[in-house]
């Protein structure tokens, strides 16, 4: 595992997550905490954005004043669960722009296939903000990485809420350079690749769907 992997320790995030994990957490409460983790694991990621001073006219007069520097940020989602990431994520960068990833996981082999991409234009420019609250085997997250390069993307950060030991060394593996930030690191993966002890199907989950 390389320097770019960042596990929060945060409190409230550990909190919350516990309480993504209960099979009792409701639907509306199960989303809302999803969005809630998003925005504070956002926080820590968005660290090292660079700034640059711009004049701004206070009631009282005028100074100079740190502002986000460089291309608005890409927010991408990777369909479906990785929408309910979307609006934490949102709220702390409003002017970021939203792309999508369509993937969905063979049954049999757990492989990922593409079915929709769109992303921003300018995306060689843009910092793209990967989002997916699971990290089962990787081949979502990799494949999702690998369509940001090639349409010229260079400066990825992924963040998921749970994660398993087997898709973090995959996605770490094959995409270096790439940030990563979990919400926590769980035990690994069951026979049919389900995080354990994770907390479900996040997707069905986040949408009442089963």
């Amino acid at each position: 595992m390389n320097g770019k992997v960042f596990i929060m320790d945060h409190p409230l995030i550990k909190h919350k997550i516990s309480i993504l994990r209960n099979k009792h957490t409701p639907t509306s409460e199960f989303r809302h905490l999803v969005e809630e983790i998003a925005m504070l694991e956002a926080y820590e990621a968005f660290r090292d954005l660079p700034l640059r001073n711009e004049e701004v006219e206070t009631p009282l007069e005028t100074c100079m004043t740190p502002v986000i520097d460089g291309k608005k940020m890409a927010i991408i989602p990777i369909l479906r669960a990785g929408i309910g990431m979307v609006n934490g994520v949102h709220a702390l960068v409003p002017s970021a722009k939203v792309g999508h990833i369509g993937l969905c996981r063979d049954p049999e082999t757990h492989e990922p296939h593409e079915y929709y991409c769109k992303l921003p234009d300018l995306i060689e420019e843009r910092l793209a903000v990967l989002l997916d609250p699971m990290l089962a085997t990787g081949g979502s997250a990799v494949d999702a990485v690998n369509y940001i390069k090639k349409a010229g993307g260079k400066h990825i950060k992924f963040m998921c809420i749970i994660a398993a030991p087997e898709g973090l060394e995959k996605l770490t593996n094959e995409h270096p350079d790439v940030e990563v930030y979990v919400g926590n690191l769980d035990r690994g993966l069951n026979k049919d690749a389900y995080i354990c002890p994770g907390l479900g199907d996040a997707g069905d989950r986040i949408f009442g769907t089963q």
